[in-house]
């Protein structure tokens, strides 16, 4: 991982954690204990989903360019159908308050999308790879005297 990679991520993880945490203080607050442990569980499956889509998504771009909105697109759509089975799959249970759990995925979801739009809008990435000079590339072509 490259290191504009690496503080990206880093730019998207640090605020979401943070929403995390006060979902967890407004959990505990209006849910008690078990309000808590739904909003730390979908802090945590929201900077798991986006992490490794993030990290899958960047490894495109470097690896297949002609790819990248492609799958993009197709990636994000997977994420939110994940993000709908985790929710359908916790749906009854009793080991967390599941209105505090959708609040959270819902609420550190979005802080992600905004906190990556922000990240990527200040990143300084090139939009077309330098040419190296290692003497390879044409010669310079002109009259000779």
């Amino acid at each position: 991982m490259q290191s504009n990679d690496v503080r990206m991520l880093l730019h998207c993880a640090v605020p979401t954690a943070a929403a995390g945490a006060v979902a967890a203080v407004a959990g505990g607050v209006f849910a008690g204990g078990q309000g808590v442990i739904g909003a730390a569980f979908g802090a945590v499956i929201v900077i798991l989903f986006m992490g490794i889509g993030l990290t899958v998504l960047q490894w495109v771009a470097r690896s297949f360019p002609y790819l990248f909105q492609a799958m993009g697109l197709m990636l994000y759509t997977t994420q939110i159908l994940l993000l709908a089975v985790v929710l359908a799959v916790f749906k009854n249970t009793t080991l967390f308050d599941t209105k505090v759990f959708a609040f959270s995925l819902l609420g550190t979801t979005l802080v992600w999308i905004a906190a990556q739009a922000r990240a990527h809008m200040k990143a300084k990435i090139m939009y077309v790879e330098p040419e190296s000079s290692k003497g390879n590339g044409p010669a310079v072509q002109g009259s000779k005297p």
